[in-house]
């Protein structure tokens, strides 16, 4: 299984900015598809997650400003970041409980993608 996102980059305070993670591989089922970031020096954090029949939680930080969402069919999960602030500026992580046809649920995460919010 292999989860690619994409979308990040720099983008102005107040601005907006989609990331998409995909995920691929031999998969029978996504329970939970999740995005999280971290900043040199910490530990990543949690940021929003969506389970598979489309509840969501955020972080209270991101509350309000940021809007996950997920196509079941094409296995993606996004994170509509709006009204941005510099203390986003992190590397952002998707993460995504996967089950593999044949074997049990395991825990995923991509690579990541750099978001910047310039002042």
């Amino acid at each position: 299984v292999q989860l690619q996102a994409s979308g990040g980059g720099l983008v102005q305070a107040g601005g907006s900015l989609r990331l998409s993670c995909a995920a691929s591989g031999d998969i029978s089922g996504i329970n939970v598809m999740g995005w999280y970031r971290q900043v040199p020096g910490k530990q990543r954090a949690f940021v929003a997650g969506i389970v598979s029949g489309g509840s969501m939680n955020y972080a209270d930080a991101v509350k309000g400003r940021f809007t996950i969402s997920r196509d079941n069919a094409k296995n993606t999960v996004y994170l509509q970041m709006t009204g941005v602030k510099p203390d986003d500026t992190a590397v952002y992580y998707c993460n995504a409980r996967v089950t593999v046809w044949g074997r049990r649920e395991s825990n995923y995460w991509g690579r990541g993608t750099l978001v910047t919010v310039s002042s």
